[in-house]
């Protein structure tokens, strides 16, 4: 930890992240035999308005102003690094603005993570939810998933070298944003 561009992911433990090493795979080759500069961003746990409903945050969000049990897994014990969307599109702001320089290789192509750069506890992500909300969750606690890792955060030093990036949203006021797109999108008091 933290996770680099330069660790090696040839063996991924989830179609997830398989189908995230592909498409940098098939990026890279296109670049190479076609001389089209490309760049390559890893997410980390984006979260804000418009994302997935199948992601973690939804679902708390939903569980709890429903009375319904949230599934935690590995037994709260897992850390990730939330990103706010608006931090992650501050970043591909910067990187559409200036091409890859050409590697030893001859390549113009670069990954970059994207994300916070340090993780925070699943728990402290869940009770920031509860106050936002005005509401306890109730909570269902199960073991690690298939295929899941106990923790993830970006090492963001190329980003902040090269563009000057560093995510500023909190954890709090992100969290708050969502909320309130959430319960105006769905029409909630």
């Amino acid at each position: 930890m933290p996770f680099s561009v330069t660790d090696d992911v040839s063996f991924p433990i989830s179609l997830y992240a398989t189908t995230k090493k592909t498409n940098e795979l098939m990026a890279y080759t296109y670049s190479h035999l076609y001389g089209v500069p490309a760049t390559g961003l890893r997410f980390f746990t984006v979260y804000g308005p418009w994302g997935r409903p199948d992601m973690a945050y939804f679902k708390f969000t939903y569980n709890i102003l429903n009375d319904i049990p949230i599934k935690i897994y590995n037994h709260g014990n897992m850390k990730r690094d939330f990103t706010y969307v608006d931090d992650i599109v501050a970043g591909i702001e910067l990187v559409l603005e200036k091409s890859p320089m050409s590697n030893a290789s001859g390549d113009c192509y670069k990954l970059y993570n994207l994300g916070k750069g340090h993780p925070e506890k699943i728990m402290d992500f869940v009770t920031i939810l509860e106050k936002i909300l005005g509401k306890k969750a109730k909570k269902e606690y199960y073991p690690m998933q298939p295929g899941d890792v106990y923790q993830t955060y970006a090492d963001i030093k190329d980003m902040e070298q090269d563009f000057g990036f560093f995510a500023s949203t909190t954890l709090e006021n992100g969290l708050k944003k969502f909320v309130t797109w959430y319960k105006q999108y769905n029409q909630i008091q």
